[in-house]
C-alpha cells in the first residue's frame, strides 16, 4: 500500500463521521468486487497522532492528478476507464445479498463516488478517487429528445396554465395589488447573546481609527436591514496550499530553512519527523480556519458571503453566495479546506480576478477578504495591474489582506483598493487582525436590541 496524500483531520467535525462510515462502504464492497474495480476506491486512514486523514492505495507508481495530465486523448480513456469502474461497482451492487438497510446505505454513498468533485489521481493509467466527504457534485444529465409521450404531455401543461391563471384571478379578487403589505425579509436575523455578554481575551483592536466615538451608532436596526436595498456582499479568499500547513511554533527563519531542505540529503524516517514538526498545530490553515468561522459570525445577516479558494493552478475555485440562512454549509465549507497535496499552488490572480467579477463595487460597497500567505507562483501576470483596474471600474470594491506570514508580497492590492494589509504570524495575531479586518469593512455591527 502507498499513500496518495494526506489531509488535515477535523476530529470535531461532519468529517470525520463521513470517515467512518466511508471505511464500513469500503469493507461492505470489497468482497463483491473484483480487485481491479476495488482500486479506484482510495482507503482513508488516521495517521500522524490523527492530526491526518492519509489515502492509499494497493496500486504501485508514481501518483498524479488526473487534472495534470496534459495529452487530452489519453486523459479520455483514463476517464473512460473510471466511468467503467464505476458503473461496475453500480452492476455489482444490484447483485448484491445484502439487508434492504445495508442497500439503502450503499445507494446513499454511491452519488458521493461518482462526485465531480472528488480528487481523481492516476497510478500507472489506472484511476484512483480520493473522496472529499463534501456534498456531490454530479454531472447534468444529457438533454433527452422528446418522443411522443412529450407531445401528450401538452394536454396536462395547458390544463395546469388554466388552473394558475384562475388562481391568479381569484388572488387579485381578495388580495388587491394597493393593499399594504408586511414586509418579510429573507432571514430572521439571528441574535448571538452568549458574543455579547463575554469577550475573548485574545481580541485587541490594533488600530485606533476602528474604535467608535462615543456618540456613534454601533448597532444596525433591523428596520435598517429591512430598507435597506443597496446590502454590501463579501467575498473571502482563501488560500488552501501547501504552505498553509506550516505550523505557526516555528520563527519565520526556522520556515525558511525548512522550505530550503535538501530532502535527498535525509533519511525517510528523518524526512518525516521533519515534515511532522514544521507541519505541528496550530499551523497557518487550522487557525485560519478558526478564526474565519468565528469572523463570518459576526457579520451582519443581510450580508451574503462567497467563498474563493486558492488550492491548485491554473484558476481558483468559487461558490455561489451563501445566504444567512446557509451559512452553516459555508462554515462546513471553510472547515474541510485542506491542501490537495504537496505541491499545491496559490492562484491568488485567478481568485481576486473572479471575486472581483461576482460583486457590483459600483453602486454598493462591497467587500473581499483575502486570507494568504504568500503571493500567485501559478502566473506572471501583473497583481498590482490587476487592482489598478478594478480600483477603477469598481471603486466602491475594497479588498483587505491578512498576510500570515509577513512577506507583504501583495500589499498593492488592499493600497489601490482602498484597504489595508494586516500582519499575523501567531495564533494571537490572527484573532486580533482577522477581527481588524472584518470591522474595517463596516459590515459586522451587531442587531440592536
Amino acid at each position: 500500500m502507498q499513500r496518495i496524500t494526506r489531509i488535515i483531520c477535523d476530529n470535531h467535525s461532519e468529517q470525520m463521521f463521513l470517515f467512518n462510515q466511508y471505511n464500513s462502504l469500503l469493507a461492505l464492497l470489497k468482497p463483491h468486487l473484483t480487485e481491479r474495480t476495488f482500486s479506484i476506491l482510495a482507503i482513508p486512514r488516521l495517521i500522524d497522532d490523527n492530526q491526518y486523514i492519509g489515502w492509499y492505495s494497493s496500486l504501485e507508481g508514481q501518483a498524479i492528478l488526473l487534472s495534470e495530465v496534459s495529452d487530452q486523448s489519453h486523459k479520455a480513456k483514463i476517464e473512460k476507464t473510471l466511468q467503467n469502474r464505476i458503473n461496475d461497482i453500480e452492476a455489482a451492487v444490484k447483485l448484491m445479498s445484502i439487508t434492504a438497510e445495508q442497500q439503502a446505505f450503499i445507494s446513499s454513498w454511491l452519488p458521493r463516488i461518482k462526485s465531480l468533485g472528488n480528487h481523481i489521481y492516476v497510478i500507472n493509467d489506472e484511476p484512483v478517487i480520493v473522496n472529499t466527504f463534501e456534498d456531490p457534485i454530479l454531472p447534468v444529465p444529457a438533454s433527452v429528445i422528446p418522443t411522443k409521450s412529450f407531445w401528450r404531455g401538452w394536454y396536462f401543461l395547458l390544463l395546469a396554465l388554466l388552473l394558475l391563471g384562475l388562481l391568479g384571478i381569484l388572488w387579485y379578487l381578495f388580495f388587491p395589488y394597493g393593499k399594504e403589505k408586511p414586509v418579510i425579509t429573507d432571514a430572521e436575523p439571528v441574535v448571538n447573546h452568549s458574543d455579547k455578554e463575554k469577550k475573548s481575551d485574545l481580541v485587541v483592536k490594533l488600530e485606533p481609527e476602528s474604535i467608535l466615538a462615543p456618540t456613534s451608532k454601533n448597532c444596525i436596526t433591523r428596520e435598517e436591514i429591512a430598507n435597506n436595498s443597496d446590502t454590501p456582499q463579501m467575498v473571502m479568499i482563501f488560500d488552501n496550499s501547501a504552505s498553509m500547513t506550516l505550523t505557526l511554533l516555528e520563527s519565520q527563519a526556522s520556515i525558511n530553512q525548512y522550505l530550503n531542505t535538501d530532502w535527498y540529503s535525509m533519511s525517510q524516517q528523518e524526512a518525516d519527523a521533519y515534515e511532522k514538526r514544521m507541519t505541528r498545530l496550530p499551523n497557518r490553515l487550522s487557525s485560519s480556519k478558526k478564526v474565519a468561522l468565528s469572523s463570518i459570525d459576526k457579520i451582519q445577516p443581510t450580508v451574503n458571503i462567497a467563498l474563493v479558494t486558492l488550492s491548485a493552478c491554473p484558476i481558483a475555485q468559487t461558490t455561489s453566495f451563501y445566504h444567512y440562512e446557509n451559512r452553516g454549509k459555508l462554515k462546513d465549507k471553510i472547515s474541510q479546506l485542506n491542501p490537495l497535496d504537496n505541491n499545491s499552488a496559490t492562484p491568488l490572480y485567478s481568485g481576486i480576478k473572479q471575486a472581483s467579477k461576482m460583486l457590483d463595487g459600483v453602486n454598493h460597497d462591497d467587500y473581499i477578504l483575502v486570507i494568504s500567505d504568500g503571493e500567485d507562483n501559478c502566473t506572471k501576470a501583473n497583481i498590482c495591474a490587476l487592482a489598478s483596474k478594478i480600483a477603477a471600474e469598481q471603486p466602491r470594491l475594497k479588498i483587505n489582506i491578512v498576510d500570515i506570514a509577513g512577506q507583504h508580497k501583495i500589499d498593492c492590492v488592499a493600497n489601490k483598493t482602498g484597504g489595508k494589509v494586516y500582519i499575523a504570524q501567531s495564533p494571537i495575531q490572527i484573532v486580533e487582525q482577522m477581527n481588524n479586518a472584518v470591522s474595517n469593512m463596516n459590515i459586522s455591527k451587531p442587531i440592536c436590541e
